[in-house]
């Protein structure tokens, strides 16, 4: 999946952020065992010969890839950087996976502008909706891209799944889904459910939990809006998965507590009719239309 347009001005990539290990990029792999003392003095050598970078020094000489480098580099920095199959989480989990990619930089573009348009604007705005017409639009993609890359930031970071009726975020992180969202909003759970996925700088996620028969009247009780205004004490960023806005109207009565939503879309599927329709609804409901991206699956 590609995300090919944002309708927020001009974005501006961000960069890694954290404090920079002391340890040399060298110490590092010799620490991992993608180098010996040994390769690393020649490697040393032919850096200061040549005038060459560490890591270009050592891809000249055969000793590492491309791929050793970035990792090395993602530890310097304390940005989480996973081989594929590491952490048990899905593939389509690209932030993690795969965060040098174009798909990931524009995820990246798309967390600065949220940060200028909606989190840093006002104390109360820590939650956002994330939603779209129809199912199999990257609505589940995106929020859970989107949570790893506010993490990476080194934001207090939630990923909540509120698409009790087709959760699929516990399956992407890898999580158990026996409690969760539904078993809170019923009261045969409380906040403990929510798992910290501790891979992550600072990321924790509550699944839907078990499906309920009655999605929508569990979200309408006070205690959706207790917990949510109870969770928005503790993180600074709280990103909403619902379901399909044609199907229910689940991401409306989220967004009304949530005060804003994110709309994605899917290019040659979404009907321009069906987001505007969405877009109209989520207004009257009291709901900020934040931003938008069109997916290129």
């Amino acid at each position: 999946m590609n995300i090919i347009q944002v309708d927020f001005d001009p974005l501006v990539s961000a960069q890694p952020q954290g404090e920079i290990s002391g340890r040399s990029m060298g110490q590092l792999l010799i620490e991992s065992g993608k180098l010996i003392a040994e390769d690393a003095e020649r490697i040393m050598e032919v850096q200061r010969r040549e005038g060459l970078r560490f890591g270009e020094a050592a891809k000249k000489l055969g000793l590492l890839t491309e791929d050793d480098i970035q990792r090395a580099l993602a530890r310097q920095f304390e940005y989480a950087y996973l081989r594929p199959g590491e952490g048990g989480f899905a593939p389509e989990l690209i932030a993690a996976y795969q965060p040098f990619t174009p798909q990931v930089e524009a995820l990246r573009a798309v967390r600065t502008q949220l940060l200028l348009r909606w989190f840093n604007t006002d104390s109360k705005r820590r939650s956002i909706t994330v939603v779209s017409p129809r199912r199999k639009e990257g609505r589940t993609y995106v929020a859970a891209n989107l949570a790893v890359v506010f993490s990476q930031l080194g934001e207090r970071t939630l990923l909540i799944d509120a698409d009790m009726r087709h959760p699929r975020q516990h399956t992407i992180m890898g999580v158990q889904n026996r409690v969760g969202l539904s078993t809170i909003l019923s009261g045969r759970a409380d906040k403990t459910a929510i798992q910290r996925l501790p891979i992550f700088h600072d990321l924790s996620i509550l699944t839907a939990g078990p499906v309920p028969p009655n999605p929508q009247e569990l979200l309408e009780r006070v205690a959706f809006q207790r917990l949510m205004h109870e969770l928005m004490e503790h993180y600074d960023v709280i990103i909403m998965d619902t379901p399909a806005g044609e199907l229910t109207a689940d991401a409306q009565t989220i967004s009304t507590v949530t005060r804003g939503a994110f709309l994605v879309t899917r290019k040659n599927s979404t009907k321009v009719k069906a987001a505007r329709q969405l877009a109209g609804q989520l207004s009257d409901c009291g709901a900020e239309a934040v931003g938008a991206i069109i997916n290129d699956f």
